[in-house]
Protein backbone atom coordinates (compact mmCIF):
# COMPACT_ATOMS: atom_id res chain seq x y z
CA UNK A 1 0.00 0.00 0.00
CA UNK A 2 2.92 2.72 0.60
CA UNK A 3 4.66 1.48 -2.10
CA UNK A 4 1.71 2.38 -4.42
CA UNK A 5 0.79 5.57 -2.35
CA UNK A 6 4.69 6.66 -3.29
CA UNK A 7 4.14 5.94 -6.67
CA UNK A 8 0.86 7.63 -6.77
CA UNK A 9 2.28 10.69 -5.70
CA UNK A 10 5.04 10.89 -8.45
CA UNK A 11 2.56 10.25 -10.78
CA UNK A 12 0.35 13.96 -9.01
CA UNK A 13 3.63 15.76 -9.40
CA UNK A 14 4.05 14.52 -13.04
CA UNK A 15 0.58 16.33 -13.55
CA UNK A 16 1.28 19.10 -11.79
CA UNK A 17 4.20 19.64 -13.94
CA UNK A 18 2.71 19.28 -17.00
CA UNK A 19 -0.38 22.03 -15.86
CA UNK A 20 2.83 23.99 -14.86
CA UNK A 21 4.45 24.01 -18.54
CA UNK A 22 1.15 24.53 -19.61
CA UNK A 23 0.10 27.16 -17.28
CA UNK A 24 3.72 29.31 -18.20
CA UNK A 25 3.35 28.33 -22.04
CA UNK A 26 -0.59 28.72 -22.72
CA UNK A 27 -0.08 29.97 -26.16
CA UNK A 28 0.28 27.33 -29.46
CA UNK A 29 2.01 27.52 -32.93
CA UNK A 30 1.07 27.25 -36.72
CA UNK A 31 0.90 23.05 -36.38
CA UNK A 32 -1.80 23.82 -33.41
CA UNK A 33 -3.54 26.15 -35.02
CA UNK A 34 -6.61 24.02 -36.41
CA UNK A 35 -7.35 22.02 -33.18
CA UNK A 36 -7.10 25.14 -31.38
CA UNK A 37 -9.36 27.58 -33.15
CA UNK A 38 -12.15 24.10 -33.35
CA UNK A 39 -12.15 24.00 -30.03
CA UNK A 40 -12.51 27.68 -29.51
CA UNK A 41 -15.45 27.51 -32.26
CA UNK A 42 -17.13 24.30 -30.77
CA UNK A 43 -16.85 26.59 -27.29
CA UNK A 44 -18.47 29.59 -28.49
CA UNK A 45 -20.55 28.11 -31.86
CA UNK A 46 -21.40 24.60 -30.63
CA UNK A 47 -20.51 21.74 -33.31
CA UNK A 48 -22.71 21.92 -36.66
CA UNK A 49 -25.25 19.69 -35.63
CA UNK A 50 -26.37 21.95 -32.76
CA UNK A 51 -26.35 24.76 -34.69
CA UNK A 52 -27.71 23.66 -37.97
CA UNK A 53 -26.23 25.46 -40.81
CA UNK A 54 -25.13 28.77 -39.31
CA UNK A 55 -22.03 28.15 -38.63
CA UNK A 56 -20.34 30.32 -41.06
CA UNK A 57 -17.90 31.77 -38.55
CA UNK A 58 -15.79 28.54 -37.79
CA UNK A 59 -12.41 29.21 -38.77
CA UNK A 60 -11.93 25.85 -40.56
CA UNK A 61 -14.14 27.56 -43.19
CA UNK A 62 -12.01 30.13 -43.85
CA UNK A 63 -8.86 28.87 -43.33
CA UNK A 64 -9.13 24.74 -44.40
CA UNK A 65 -5.73 23.62 -44.47
CA UNK A 66 -4.07 21.16 -46.78
CA UNK A 67 -6.37 18.35 -45.66
CA UNK A 68 -9.08 18.36 -43.46
CA UNK A 69 -8.25 17.39 -39.99
CA UNK A 70 -10.81 15.52 -37.20
CA UNK A 71 -12.96 17.41 -35.22
CA UNK A 72 -13.04 14.61 -32.58
CA UNK A 73 -10.36 15.87 -29.96
CA UNK A 74 -11.43 19.56 -30.47
CA UNK A 75 -15.05 18.32 -29.41
CA UNK A 76 -14.45 17.05 -26.58
CA UNK A 77 -11.66 19.54 -25.24
CA UNK A 78 -14.59 22.02 -26.00
CA UNK A 79 -17.34 19.47 -24.06
CA UNK A 80 -15.10 19.21 -21.15
CA UNK A 81 -14.25 22.84 -20.80
CA UNK A 82 -17.56 23.69 -21.12
CA UNK A 83 -18.68 21.52 -18.26
CA UNK A 84 -16.00 23.19 -15.96
CA UNK A 85 -17.08 26.55 -17.16
CA UNK A 86 -20.81 25.57 -16.02
CA UNK A 87 -18.89 25.73 -12.93
CA UNK A 88 -18.52 29.15 -13.06
CA UNK A 89 -14.85 28.87 -12.69
CA UNK A 90 -12.76 31.92 -13.58
CA UNK A 91 -10.19 30.87 -16.07
CA UNK A 92 -8.58 31.27 -19.24
CA UNK A 93 -10.48 30.05 -22.19
CA UNK A 94 -7.48 28.37 -24.22
CA UNK A 95 -5.57 27.53 -20.44
CA UNK A 96 -8.46 25.70 -19.69
CA UNK A 97 -8.77 23.47 -22.29
CA UNK A 98 -4.99 23.00 -22.48
CA UNK A 99 -5.29 21.49 -19.18
CA UNK A 100 -7.79 19.43 -19.75
CA UNK A 101 -5.74 17.81 -22.21
CA UNK A 102 -2.86 17.83 -20.24
CA UNK A 103 -4.44 15.74 -17.30
CA UNK A 104 -5.86 13.42 -19.75
CA UNK A 105 -2.22 12.68 -20.70
CA UNK A 106 -1.06 12.71 -17.12
CA UNK A 107 -3.88 10.50 -16.24
CA UNK A 108 -2.77 7.99 -19.22
CA UNK A 109 1.13 8.39 -18.61
CA UNK A 110 -0.13 7.58 -14.64
CA UNK A 111 -2.12 4.29 -15.28
CA UNK A 112 1.22 3.06 -17.84
CA UNK A 113 3.16 4.04 -14.40
CA UNK A 114 0.85 1.94 -12.30
CA UNK A 115 1.67 -1.14 -14.76
CA UNK A 116 5.35 -0.57 -14.70
CA UNK A 117 4.50 -0.61 -10.83
CA UNK A 118 2.44 -4.22 -11.04
CA UNK A 119 4.93 -5.84 -14.01
CA UNK A 120 8.64 -4.73 -12.51
CA UNK A 121 7.95 -3.50 -9.13
CA UNK A 122 8.18 -0.52 -7.17
CA UNK A 123 11.78 0.72 -7.81
CA UNK A 124 11.53 0.43 -11.34
CA UNK A 125 7.83 2.49 -11.67
CA UNK A 126 9.77 5.33 -9.43
CA UNK A 127 12.93 5.27 -11.90
CA UNK A 128 10.35 5.63 -14.55
CA UNK A 129 8.11 8.49 -13.40
CA UNK A 130 11.82 10.22 -12.05
CA UNK A 131 12.68 9.79 -16.04
CA UNK A 132 9.87 10.96 -17.39
CA UNK A 133 9.35 13.64 -15.45
CA UNK A 134 12.83 15.60 -16.60
CA UNK A 135 12.05 15.12 -20.32
CA UNK A 136 10.77 18.58 -21.70
CA UNK A 137 9.39 17.78 -24.71
CA UNK A 138 7.08 15.22 -23.28
CA UNK A 139 5.82 17.00 -20.50
CA UNK A 140 6.02 20.43 -22.41
CA UNK A 141 3.74 19.14 -25.31
CA UNK A 142 1.60 16.45 -23.06
CA UNK A 143 -1.13 19.79 -23.24
CA UNK A 144 -0.57 21.17 -26.92
CA UNK A 145 -4.15 20.24 -28.71
CA UNK A 146 -2.00 18.45 -31.68
CA UNK A 147 -3.45 14.96 -33.56
CA UNK A 148 -0.65 13.71 -31.79
CA UNK A 149 -1.15 14.44 -28.40
CA UNK A 150 -4.85 13.51 -28.52
CA UNK A 151 -3.60 10.15 -29.83
CA UNK A 152 -0.74 9.91 -27.22
CA UNK A 153 -3.27 9.28 -24.17
CA UNK A 154 -4.76 6.24 -26.28
CA UNK A 155 -1.53 4.91 -27.32
CA UNK A 156 -0.32 5.00 -23.75
CA UNK A 157 -3.41 2.82 -22.39
CA UNK A 158 -2.51 0.62 -24.56
CA UNK A 159 0.66 0.17 -23.92
CA UNK A 160 -0.29 -0.26 -20.37
CA UNK A 161 -2.25 -3.27 -21.29
CA UNK A 162 0.72 -4.62 -23.25
CA UNK A 163 2.80 -4.67 -20.05
CA UNK A 164 3.05 -8.57 -18.52
CA UNK A 165 1.64 -8.06 -15.30
CA UNK A 166 2.74 -10.33 -13.13
CA UNK A 167 -0.89 -12.67 -13.05
CA UNK A 168 -1.31 -16.16 -10.95
CA UNK A 169 -0.23 -19.42 -13.27
CA UNK A 170 -4.36 -19.72 -13.24
CA UNK A 171 -5.30 -16.36 -14.07
CA UNK A 172 -2.84 -16.71 -17.51
CA UNK A 173 -4.29 -19.45 -18.30
CA UNK A 174 -8.00 -17.63 -17.90
CA UNK A 175 -7.12 -15.57 -20.87
CA UNK A 176 -6.49 -12.59 -18.94
CA UNK A 177 -3.51 -12.17 -21.19
CA UNK A 178 -4.96 -12.12 -24.07
CA UNK A 179 -8.30 -10.05 -23.02
CA UNK A 180 -5.18 -7.61 -22.15
CA UNK A 181 -3.86 -7.43 -25.48
CA UNK A 182 -7.09 -7.29 -27.30
CA UNK A 183 -7.55 -4.32 -25.38
CA UNK A 184 -4.49 -2.93 -26.42
CA UNK A 185 -4.98 -3.01 -30.48
CA UNK A 186 -8.63 -1.86 -30.37
CA UNK A 187 -7.20 1.35 -28.75
CA UNK A 188 -4.20 1.17 -30.81
CA UNK A 189 -6.23 0.81 -33.98
CA UNK A 190 -9.02 3.37 -32.81
CA UNK A 191 -6.10 6.01 -31.94
CA UNK A 192 -4.51 5.74 -35.76
CA UNK A 193 -8.24 5.22 -37.27
CA UNK A 194 -9.30 9.00 -35.99
CA UNK A 195 -6.49 10.92 -34.94
CA UNK A 196 -3.21 9.52 -36.85
CA UNK A 197 -2.83 7.01 -39.72
CA UNK A 198 1.17 6.96 -38.66
CA UNK A 199 -0.16 4.53 -36.23
CA UNK A 200 -1.18 1.74 -38.47
CA UNK A 201 2.78 0.93 -38.48
CA UNK A 202 2.75 0.72 -34.81
CA UNK A 203 -0.41 -1.60 -35.06
CA UNK A 204 1.58 -4.02 -37.41
CA UNK A 205 5.06 -4.33 -35.16
CA UNK A 206 2.54 -4.87 -31.90
CA UNK A 207 0.08 -7.54 -33.12
CA UNK A 208 3.46 -9.10 -34.55
CA UNK A 209 5.09 -9.21 -31.60
CA UNK A 210 1.76 -10.24 -29.56
CA UNK A 211 1.93 -13.30 -31.99
CA UNK A 212 5.06 -14.19 -31.89
CA UNK A 213 5.27 -14.30 -28.21
CA UNK A 214 2.12 -15.81 -27.98
CA UNK A 215 0.01 -13.06 -26.11
CA UNK A 216 -2.86 -13.43 -28.73
CA UNK A 217 -4.25 -15.65 -31.18
CA UNK A 218 -4.63 -14.60 -34.94
CA UNK A 219 -8.18 -14.90 -34.65
CA UNK A 220 -8.41 -12.39 -31.58
CA UNK A 221 -6.23 -9.88 -33.52
CA UNK A 222 -8.13 -9.66 -36.16
CA UNK A 223 -11.22 -9.55 -33.86
CA UNK A 224 -9.25 -6.50 -32.37
CA UNK A 225 -8.88 -4.86 -35.65
CA UNK A 226 -12.42 -5.12 -36.51
CA UNK A 227 -13.61 -3.67 -33.74
CA UNK A 228 -10.65 -0.54 -33.16
CA UNK A 229 -11.91 0.15 -36.99
CA UNK A 230 -15.53 0.05 -36.47
CA UNK A 231 -15.60 2.11 -33.46
CA UNK A 232 -13.21 4.45 -35.29
CA UNK A 233 -14.72 5.01 -38.11
CA UNK A 234 -17.95 5.04 -36.26
CA UNK A 235 -16.12 8.32 -34.28
CA UNK A 236 -14.74 10.02 -36.77
CA UNK A 237 -17.09 9.77 -39.98
CA UNK A 238 -20.24 10.99 -38.71
CA UNK A 239 -18.49 14.00 -36.41
CA UNK A 240 -15.97 15.27 -39.30
CA UNK A 241 -18.64 14.74 -42.00
CA UNK A 242 -20.97 17.06 -40.14
CA UNK A 243 -18.38 19.42 -38.95
CA UNK A 244 -16.74 19.86 -42.56
CA UNK A 245 -20.09 19.57 -44.20
CA UNK A 246 -19.19 16.67 -46.67
CA UNK A 247 -20.72 13.27 -46.40
CA UNK A 248 -18.69 10.60 -46.06
CA UNK A 249 -15.56 11.98 -45.03
CA UNK A 250 -12.34 10.41 -43.03
CA UNK A 251 -9.66 12.88 -42.29
CA UNK A 252 -6.96 10.68 -41.59
CA UNK A 253 -7.76 8.25 -44.83
CA UNK A 254 -7.60 11.83 -46.95
CA UNK A 255 -4.45 12.69 -44.90
CA UNK A 256 -2.83 9.58 -45.40
CA UNK A 257 -3.30 9.87 -49.52
CA UNK A 258 -2.23 13.55 -49.72
CA UNK A 259 0.50 12.83 -47.33
CA UNK A 260 1.86 9.01 -48.44
CA UNK A 261 0.27 7.86 -51.43
CA UNK A 262 0.48 11.69 -53.60
CA UNK A 263 4.03 12.28 -51.36
CA UNK A 264 2.80 15.76 -50.46
CA UNK A 265 4.70 15.84 -46.95
CA UNK A 266 8.13 16.14 -48.57
CA UNK A 267 7.18 19.45 -49.48
CA UNK A 268 7.85 20.18 -45.63
CA UNK A 269 11.77 19.09 -45.51
CA UNK A 270 13.71 15.37 -46.11
CA UNK A 271 15.31 13.72 -43.72
CA UNK A 272 17.76 11.01 -43.80
CA UNK A 273 17.00 7.61 -42.60
CA UNK A 274 18.61 7.84 -39.12
CA UNK A 275 17.04 11.16 -38.71
CA UNK A 276 14.76 9.45 -35.88
CA UNK A 277 17.43 7.66 -34.19
CA UNK A 278 20.48 10.13 -34.13
CA UNK A 279 18.18 13.73 -33.49
CA UNK A 280 14.71 12.25 -32.15
CA UNK A 281 14.87 10.11 -30.02
CA UNK A 282 18.24 11.84 -28.37
CA UNK A 283 16.01 14.64 -28.13
CA UNK A 284 13.23 13.14 -26.46
CA UNK A 285 14.43 11.40 -24.02
CA UNK A 286 16.94 14.43 -23.01
CA UNK A 287 19.14 12.57 -20.51
CA UNK A 288 21.91 11.06 -22.12
CA UNK A 289 22.36 8.83 -19.28
CA UNK A 290 18.88 7.25 -20.29
CA UNK A 291 20.05 5.60 -23.78
CA UNK A 292 23.43 5.34 -22.83
CA UNK A 293 23.72 3.75 -19.33
CA UNK A 294 20.28 2.96 -18.20
CA UNK A 295 19.24 1.31 -21.66
CA UNK A 296 22.41 -1.15 -22.12
CA UNK A 297 22.48 -2.37 -18.49
CA UNK A 298 18.57 -3.17 -18.76
CA UNK A 299 19.28 -5.23 -22.37
CA UNK A 300 22.52 -7.00 -21.04
CA UNK A 301 20.75 -8.25 -17.85
CA UNK A 302 19.07 -11.56 -17.85
CA UNK A 303 16.90 -9.94 -15.19
CA UNK A 304 15.36 -7.38 -17.08
CA UNK A 305 16.16 -8.66 -20.72
CA UNK A 306 13.51 -10.25 -21.74
CA UNK A 307 10.90 -7.04 -20.40
CA UNK A 308 13.14 -4.52 -21.87
CA UNK A 309 12.75 -6.12 -25.12
CA UNK A 310 8.95 -7.29 -24.62
CA UNK A 311 9.11 -3.03 -24.64
CA UNK A 312 11.68 -2.19 -27.12
CA UNK A 313 11.10 -4.85 -30.12
CA UNK A 314 7.65 -3.20 -31.50
CA UNK A 315 8.65 0.59 -30.57
CA UNK A 316 12.00 0.49 -32.01
CA UNK A 317 10.60 -1.73 -34.98
CA UNK A 318 8.20 1.14 -35.60
CA UNK A 319 10.62 3.38 -36.14
CA UNK A 320 12.97 1.48 -38.08
CA UNK A 321 10.35 0.93 -40.84
CA UNK A 322 8.59 5.14 -40.17
CA UNK A 323 11.66 6.38 -40.78
CA UNK A 324 11.39 5.25 -44.24
CA UNK A 325 9.42 8.48 -44.91
CA UNK A 326 11.29 11.63 -46.30
CA UNK A 327 9.54 13.80 -44.04
CA UNK A 328 10.51 13.32 -40.88
CA UNK A 329 9.13 15.10 -37.17
CA UNK A 330 10.04 13.86 -33.90
CA UNK A 331 6.19 14.44 -32.61
CA UNK A 332 5.04 11.63 -35.19
CA UNK A 333 7.42 9.09 -32.87
CA UNK A 334 6.56 10.14 -29.34
CA UNK A 335 4.06 7.63 -28.75
CA UNK A 336 6.94 5.44 -27.82
CA UNK A 337 8.95 7.28 -25.81
CA UNK A 338 6.81 5.69 -22.60
CA UNK A 339 8.10 2.23 -23.43
CA UNK A 340 11.75 3.84 -24.21
CA UNK A 341 11.55 5.50 -20.57
CA UNK A 342 10.07 2.52 -19.17
CA UNK A 343 13.12 0.00 -20.60
CA UNK A 344 15.49 2.32 -19.32
CA UNK A 345 14.11 2.79 -15.79
CA UNK A 346 14.17 -1.35 -15.64
CA UNK A 347 18.33 -0.66 -16.25
CA UNK A 348 18.30 2.35 -13.47
CA UNK A 349 16.13 -0.10 -11.19
CA UNK A 350 18.83 -2.92 -11.49
CA UNK A 351 21.77 -0.19 -11.06
CA UNK A 352 20.19 1.37 -7.80
CA UNK A 353 19.30 -2.11 -6.19
CA UNK A 354 22.86 -3.32 -6.62
CA UNK A 355 24.51 -0.09 -6.00
CA UNK A 356 25.95 -1.43 -2.61
CA UNK A 357 27.13 -4.51 -4.12
CA UNK A 358 29.67 -3.32 -6.67
CA UNK A 359 31.76 -0.03 -7.31
CA UNK A 360 30.23 -0.10 -11.21
CA UNK A 361 26.55 0.22 -10.16
CA UNK A 362 27.30 2.61 -6.97
CA UNK A 363 29.07 4.92 -9.61
CA UNK A 364 26.28 4.03 -12.05
CA UNK A 365 23.90 4.96 -9.78
CA UNK A 366 24.97 8.44 -8.89
CA UNK A 367 25.37 9.30 -12.22
CA UNK A 368 21.78 8.85 -12.74
CA UNK A 369 20.79 10.56 -10.44
CA UNK A 370 22.51 13.51 -11.23
CA UNK A 371 22.01 13.41 -14.72
CA UNK A 372 18.27 13.09 -14.16
CA UNK A 373 18.68 16.02 -11.70
CA UNK A 374 20.56 17.87 -14.26
CA UNK A 375 18.20 17.27 -16.73
CA UNK A 376 14.83 18.18 -15.00
CA UNK A 377 16.68 21.51 -14.44
CA UNK A 378 17.39 22.06 -18.07
CA UNK A 379 14.03 21.46 -18.83
CA UNK A 380 12.42 23.53 -16.38
CA UNK A 381 14.81 26.47 -16.10
CA UNK A 382 16.05 26.91 -19.66
CA UNK A 383 13.79 25.07 -22.13
CA UNK A 384 10.81 26.21 -20.90
CA UNK A 385 11.20 29.79 -20.27
CA UNK A 386 12.89 29.59 -23.79
CA UNK A 387 9.77 28.38 -25.46
CA UNK A 388 7.13 30.64 -23.36
CA UNK A 389 9.23 33.55 -25.07
CA UNK A 390 8.69 31.78 -28.28
CA UNK A 391 4.83 32.93 -28.70
CA UNK A 392 5.45 36.99 -29.75
CA UNK A 393 2.14 36.98 -31.29
CA UNK A 394 0.28 36.29 -28.13
CA UNK A 395 2.37 38.50 -26.74
CA UNK A 396 1.48 41.60 -28.97
CA UNK A 397 -1.53 41.26 -29.23
CA UNK A 398 -2.13 40.93 -25.72
CA UNK A 399 0.31 44.26 -25.50
CA UNK A 400 -2.31 45.77 -28.61
CA UNK A 401 -5.50 45.40 -26.12
CA UNK A 402 -3.78 46.64 -23.09
CA UNK A 403 -2.05 49.69 -25.03
CA UNK A 404 -6.01 50.38 -26.32
CA UNK A 405 -7.73 50.38 -23.51
CA UNK A 406 -5.01 52.33 -21.98
CA UNK A 407 -5.11 55.20 -24.47
CA UNK A 408 -8.98 55.35 -25.95
CA UNK A 409 -11.02 57.93 -24.88
CA UNK A 410 -13.65 57.05 -22.31
CA UNK A 411 -17.06 56.40 -24.39
CA UNK A 412 -20.76 57.26 -23.16
CA UNK A 413 -21.82 53.81 -22.53
CA UNK A 414 -25.42 54.82 -23.72
CA UNK A 415 -23.30 55.34 -27.44
CA UNK A 416 -21.92 52.10 -29.55
CA UNK A 417 -18.77 52.17 -29.12
CA UNK A 418 -16.36 52.21 -32.45
CA UNK A 419 -15.42 49.48 -33.98
CA UNK A 420 -11.37 48.42 -34.27
CA UNK A 421 -10.12 46.68 -36.76
CA UNK A 422 -6.76 45.07 -36.68
CA UNK A 423 -4.74 43.19 -39.15
CA UNK A 424 -2.72 40.14 -37.90
CA UNK A 425 0.11 39.44 -40.07
CA UNK A 426 1.51 35.86 -41.30
CA UNK A 427 4.52 35.88 -38.25
CA UNK A 428 1.92 36.55 -35.83
CA UNK A 429 -0.90 33.90 -36.30
CA UNK A 430 2.12 31.40 -36.39
CA UNK A 431 3.31 32.60 -33.09
CA UNK A 432 0.38 32.40 -30.82
CA UNK A 433 -2.66 34.23 -32.19
CA UNK A 434 -5.59 32.46 -31.82
CA UNK A 435 -9.67 33.22 -31.62
CA UNK A 436 -9.10 32.67 -28.00
CA UNK A 437 -7.20 35.83 -27.48
CA UNK A 438 -9.72 37.97 -29.74
CA UNK A 439 -11.90 40.55 -27.63
CA UNK A 440 -15.19 38.77 -27.81
CA UNK A 441 -16.95 42.46 -27.98
CA UNK A 442 -18.52 42.40 -31.66
CA UNK A 443 -16.70 46.07 -32.32
CA UNK A 444 -13.62 44.26 -32.91
CA UNK A 445 -12.72 43.12 -36.32
CA UNK A 446 -9.70 41.13 -36.70
CA UNK A 447 -8.52 39.70 -39.63
CA UNK A 448 -5.36 37.27 -41.09
CA UNK A 449 -6.13 37.63 -44.87
CA UNK A 450 -3.26 35.61 -47.01
CA UNK A 451 -4.41 37.07 -50.57
CA UNK A 452 -1.59 38.87 -52.32
CA UNK A 453 -3.91 40.21 -54.40
CA UNK A 454 -5.92 41.40 -51.87
CA UNK A 455 -3.32 42.93 -49.57
CA UNK A 456 -2.30 45.00 -53.07
CA UNK A 457 -5.28 47.19 -52.68
CA UNK A 458 -5.83 50.68 -51.17
CA UNK A 459 -9.28 49.40 -49.79
CA UNK A 460 -7.76 46.18 -47.86
CA UNK A 461 -5.47 48.25 -45.62
CA UNK A 462 -7.68 51.86 -45.72
CA UNK A 463 -9.91 50.02 -42.94
CA UNK A 464 -7.45 49.11 -40.35
CA UNK A 465 -6.70 50.68 -36.91
CA UNK A 466 -3.86 48.39 -36.27
CA UNK A 467 -1.48 46.10 -37.27
CA UNK A 468 0.75 43.56 -36.42
CA UNK A 469 3.56 42.82 -38.50
CA UNK A 470 7.04 41.63 -38.29
CA UNK A 471 10.30 43.90 -36.59
CA UNK A 472 13.46 43.63 -37.38
CA UNK A 473 17.04 44.46 -35.25
CA UNK A 474 16.66 47.48 -37.48
CA UNK A 475 14.21 49.88 -36.47
CA UNK A 476 13.44 50.81 -39.79
CA UNK A 477 12.94 47.03 -40.64
CA UNK A 478 9.61 46.82 -43.05
CA UNK A 479 8.13 43.15 -44.22
CA UNK A 480 6.12 42.10 -46.74
CA UNK A 481 2.54 43.49 -45.08
CA UNK A 482 4.41 46.95 -43.89
CA UNK A 483 5.73 47.65 -47.16
CA UNK A 484 2.03 47.13 -48.86
CA UNK A 485 0.77 48.84 -45.98
CA UNK A 486 2.60 52.17 -46.43
CA UNK A 487 2.83 51.78 -50.53
CA UNK A 488 -1.73 51.70 -50.51
CA UNK A 489 -1.89 54.92 -47.95
CA UNK A 490 1.13 56.83 -49.08
CA UNK A 491 -0.78 59.32 -46.52
CA UNK A 492 -1.16 57.89 -43.97
CA UNK A 493 0.86 57.81 -40.66
CA UNK A 494 1.28 54.93 -39.01
CA UNK A 495 3.05 54.73 -35.74
CA UNK A 496 4.75 51.89 -33.78
CA UNK A 497 3.13 51.50 -30.23
CA UNK A 498 4.46 48.37 -29.32
CA UNK A 499 7.60 45.97 -29.87
CA UNK A 500 8.02 42.63 -28.73
CA UNK A 501 10.85 39.96 -28.49
CA UNK A 502 11.06 36.82 -28.83
CA UNK A 503 13.21 34.12 -28.08
CA UNK A 504 16.48 34.00 -30.78
CA UNK A 505 18.54 31.77 -28.93
CA UNK A 506 21.17 31.27 -26.34
CA UNK A 507 23.93 33.43 -25.32
CA UNK A 508 27.03 32.23 -23.59
CA UNK A 509 28.14 35.35 -20.99
CA UNK A 510 31.81 35.60 -20.73
CA UNK A 511 32.87 36.84 -17.31
CA UNK A 512 32.58 40.91 -16.96
CA UNK A 513 29.98 40.81 -19.54
CA UNK A 514 26.37 42.06 -18.34
CA UNK A 515 23.90 39.49 -17.64
CA UNK A 516 20.66 40.74 -18.99
CA UNK A 517 17.69 37.94 -18.27
CA UNK A 518 14.44 39.44 -19.46
CA UNK A 519 13.29 35.97 -20.32
CA UNK A 520 14.02 34.19 -16.90
CA UNK A 521 12.20 37.33 -15.59
CA UNK A 522 8.71 37.31 -17.51
CA UNK A 523 9.12 33.61 -16.96
CA UNK A 524 9.51 34.11 -12.97
CA UNK A 525 7.49 36.81 -12.59
CA UNK A 526 4.35 35.41 -14.13
CA UNK A 527 4.93 32.55 -11.81
CA UNK A 528 5.87 34.06 -8.23
CA UNK A 529 5.99 37.66 -9.20
CA UNK A 530 8.63 40.48 -8.80
CA UNK A 531 9.61 38.35 -5.86
CA UNK A 532 10.54 35.24 -7.44
CA UNK A 533 12.04 37.43 -10.36
CA UNK A 534 14.77 39.32 -7.57
CA UNK A 535 15.37 36.22 -5.82
CA UNK A 536 16.40 34.64 -9.27
CA UNK A 537 18.74 37.38 -10.04
CA UNK A 538 20.14 37.28 -6.53
CA UNK A 539 20.96 33.33 -6.80
CA UNK A 540 22.22 33.83 -10.41
CA UNK A 541 24.82 36.33 -9.50
CA UNK A 542 25.96 34.15 -6.74
CA UNK A 543 25.92 31.07 -8.70
CA UNK A 544 28.02 33.23 -11.46
CA UNK A 545 30.77 34.76 -9.41
CA UNK A 546 30.78 32.02 -6.59
CA UNK A 547 30.76 28.76 -8.71
CA UNK A 548 30.93 29.67 -12.62
CA UNK A 549 33.99 32.21 -12.32
CA UNK A 550 31.83 34.78 -14.05
CA UNK A 551 30.56 32.77 -16.75
CA UNK A 552 26.87 32.08 -17.72
CA UNK A 553 24.12 31.09 -19.98
CA UNK A 554 21.04 32.95 -20.64
CA UNK A 555 18.10 33.14 -23.03
CA UNK A 556 18.60 35.74 -26.23
CA UNK A 557 15.65 37.64 -27.41
CA UNK A 558 15.21 40.49 -29.86
CA UNK A 559 12.54 41.94 -32.18
CA UNK A 560 10.00 39.89 -33.47
CA UNK A 561 6.48 41.75 -33.96
CA UNK A 562 5.49 45.39 -33.65
CA UNK A 563 2.11 46.98 -33.49
CA UNK A 564 1.54 49.31 -35.96
CA UNK A 565 -1.82 52.20 -35.11
CA UNK A 566 -2.98 54.71 -37.75
CA UNK A 567 -2.50 57.88 -36.32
Amino acid sequence: MKHGLGVALLVLLLAALIVLHAVVAPYTKVEESFHVQATHDILAFGLPYEKGLEYVNYDHFVFPGAVPRTAVGAAALAKVSQGLLALNVDIDHQILSRVALGLYNALALGVFAHGVLRSFGRTVAVWYLVLQGSQFHLIYYASRPLSNMFAFGLTTFSLRFALPDKLPLNAARSGLHENAGQLSLILLTFAGVVFRSELAVLVATTTLYLLASRRITLLSCIKAGLLGLSLGLCTTVPIDSQFWQRWPLWPELEAFVFNVVHGQSSEWGIEPWSFYFLNALPRLLLNPATYLLALPIALRQPATRHPALSLLTPSLTFVALYSFMPHKEWRFIIYIIPALTASAALGAGYLWTHRARSLFARTASRLLVLSTLFSFLLSTFVLLPASAANYPGAHALNALHRYHARTAPVQDTDVEPDSVTVYLGNLACQTGVTRFLQLPDSHWVYDKTEDEAAKASFEFWDRFDYALVEAGRDPTFADDDEVRLRAALPEAQWEVVEVVDGFAGVSVLRPGVQADGDAERWVLRSLGGESAAGLYERGRDIVRQAVLRGWWVELKMRPKIKVLKRV
